[in-house]
């Protein structure tokens, strides 16, 4: 019985982060109100809410850390699969601008926390670049790779993905493999040995 319960507690969490996201996508931070979010994940009253969340604080962080798991777990599995430290730093680009393409909403969400200054330490701390510099500092050790600043093109890299949910938001119809493979282009002439 107790594995049940867990199951319907998870699955409850699940379908509030649901409507969270949904709110916060379309209406703004602002307006994502334990009431406007019940209404919209067809929830019987804001406690429900209330039992799975200490309040909007907690909500938010668990949107932020669901949202980030997601594009955690998409990314690295391009780049799991991939051979060489230039093949995975293209597929780290292009993982992080497909994940935005398909998660449209959940990408808007978090921006939108973030423009509002909300989600608690994981919105407030600077991107963990290690996983990019672990992927050029590889590169540069096996020879694939010039020499450069490791932090400043990882920030370079970091920085020119992350504006990919403004541009959809600006125009829905981007082409995001095109985008990508733009970036992938412009970092791999920026990084490569010389032949």
């Amino acid at each position: 019985m107790q594995v049940t319960r867990s199951a319907a507690a998870q699955a409850r969490r699940a379908q509030i982060l649901d409507a969270t996201i949904a709110v916060v996508a379309e209406e703004g931070f602002a307006r994502a109100t334990f009431t406007r979010i019940a209404e919209r994940g067809g929830l019987s009253s804001t406690r429900l809410i209330s039992y799975h969340f200490a309040g909007k604080d907690e909500l938010v962080a668990a949107l932020v850390g669901h949202v980030v798991a997601g594009i955690g777990a998409h990314v690295g599995e391009k780049v799991g699969a991939a051979t060489t430290a230039r093949d995975r730093l293209a597929a780290y680009v292009e993982g992080v601008v497909s994940y935005a393409d398909a998660h449209r909403a959940p990408m808007s969400a978090l921006l939108r926390v973030a423009m509002a200054g909300a989600g608690g330490s994981a919105m407030q701390e600077p991107s963990d670049l290690g996983h990019l510099e672990r992927i050029l500092r590889d590169g540069q050790e096996a020879g694939e790779m010039r020499a450069f600043d490791v932090t400043v093109m990882a920030t370079t890299v970091q920085r020119a993905v992350e504006v990919v949910p403004f541009r959809l938001q600006a125009e829905p119809d981007l082409d995001c493999t095109a985008y990508a493979a733009e970036l992938v282009e412009l970092f791999d002439r920026a990084t490569r040995a010389d032949p």
